[in-house]
């Protein structure tokens, strides 16, 4: 296959006019329009970018996938690949050890079949964040208090076999564990150690980087604010160059302005676009369920009932990018790196995922130039098509 007459957006971050050349699943250099080796495409003057990769967000269609089920996967799965986000770590809430086990076991099974060919429909489940348990309670959020505990090697040693090694990330508290940086040391090379819905305040956060935790879960929700005294886990972000930062662009969780100067503290390398989208994304206003706790979805916003909490978003990741560029007016540009090289970096997949290069994954989505969805290929075949 060979699509012609598109903006190709490279690794360099530049886009260029020009083609591009699929091989079965994979980006090709050899197939050209001269030697398509099958169909010729028009693009009808696209951008071309790389499948986004989602590395939190929680589900979408009425399912979650705490559900624990396989056709919760695999709903919420087929729903991101049709919408352009072709990979996928979603996110566990806080609930008990043993039901988590079980569900990142669910998700370890459906991955499994994925590997023999099944749901090629689907975005590819390529690992699982956990939020919870070893959190805040005074930076709970949406979470359930009921189910957090102290942070322990052991049961993080067990959620990555329960997972079959597809964990990728687990959240910790660090100033609610004195015992933190053993913690760290103890789990930091079987799993990213991240902050997560946590109250630290700066030197706690700076020791838990030091320590080897190296990722931080939706930047400035469920965490301390960054004032000029108190610059908290933002401020430790920023001065601790080994640290990703995922951040929310629905237009609720982070004003526009604070996502640019975010941008501009930290470098768009580190920074990653998540959806933290829940449930009730694609689905009408009313009455949800997060985690055992009701929620209501109002327009753009998700909040829990009792309490009022924002309790994740009601966006997907394509539209929180598109968001990035017209609300916060990033450049597309940079905006694209962050939901697709910056996350497969981060989750250490960028040997296959993030970029359109020579041998690796033919994932694609095709832009117009308002930003709306066009077309969607995936594993070198066309999943969407809106021309």
């Amino acid at each position: 296959m060979y699509i012609k007459n598109i903006k190709v957006y490279g690794s360099d971050m530049k886009f260029r006019e020009g083609g591009i050349g699929i091989s079965e699943d994979r980006f090709a250099n050899t197939v050209t329009e001269e030697s398509p080796a099958g169909d010729i495409f028009d693009g009808k003057g696209c951008y071309a970018i790389p499948g986004l990769i989602d590395l939190h967000f929680h589900g979408a269609l009425g399912e979650d996938v705490c559900d624990g089920t396989s056709e919760a996967v695999e709903t919420i799965a087929r729903y991101e690949a049709y919408e352009g986000i072709t990979a996928i770590c979603p996110a566990t809430l806080t609930l008990p050890v043993e039901e988590l086990n079980s569900i990142l076991a669910n998700m370890a099974a459906f991955r499994a079949l994925q590997k023999e060919g099944r749901f090629s429909d689907c975005a590819d489940l390529i690992g699982i964040n956990m939020e919870g348990p070893f959190i805040s309670e005074a930076k709970k959020g949406a979470q359930n208090p009921a189910y957090i505990i102290p942070c322990n090697a052991e049961i993080a040693e067990g959620f990555v076999k329960a997972s079959d090694g597809l964990l990728k990330i687990i959240g910790l508290a660090p100033e609610d564990n004195p015992d933190f940086e053993a913690y760290i040391e103890a789990v930091k090379d079987k799993v990213i150690v991240s902050l997560a819905h946590t109250n630290s305040d700066y030197d706690i956060a700076m020791r838990a980087f030091a320590a080897g935790a190296k990722h931080a879960v939706h930047l400035y929700n469920a965490m301390p604010e960054f004032t000029h005294r108190n610059p908290g886990v933002v401020g430790a972000v920023a001065d601790t160059p080994h640290v990703n930062a995922e951040i929310i662009t629905d237009g609720v969780h982070v004003h526009p302005s604070c996502v640019r100067t975010t941008f501009k503290m930290n470098g768009a390398e580190r920074m990653i676009l998540i959806s933290d989208s829940l449930r009730s994304t694609g689905m009408p206003d009313g009455q949800y369920v997060l985690g055992g706790q009701p929620i209501t979805k109002q327009g753009k916003y998700c909040r829990l009932v009792e309490g009022g909490s924002l309790a994740g978003s009601v966006s997907n990741l394509r539209e929180c990018m598109v968001n990035a560029v017209k609300e916060m007016k990033l450049p597309l540009e940079t905006v694209v790196a962050c939901a697709t090289i910056n996350p497969a970096r981060a989750l250490g997949i960028d040997d296959i995922y993030g970029s359109i290069e020579d041998g690796k994954k033919a994932d694609l989505v095709l832009l117009r130039e308002d930003l709306s969805l066009a077309g969607v290929i995936k594993d070198g075949k066309i999943l969407r098509d809106e021309e």
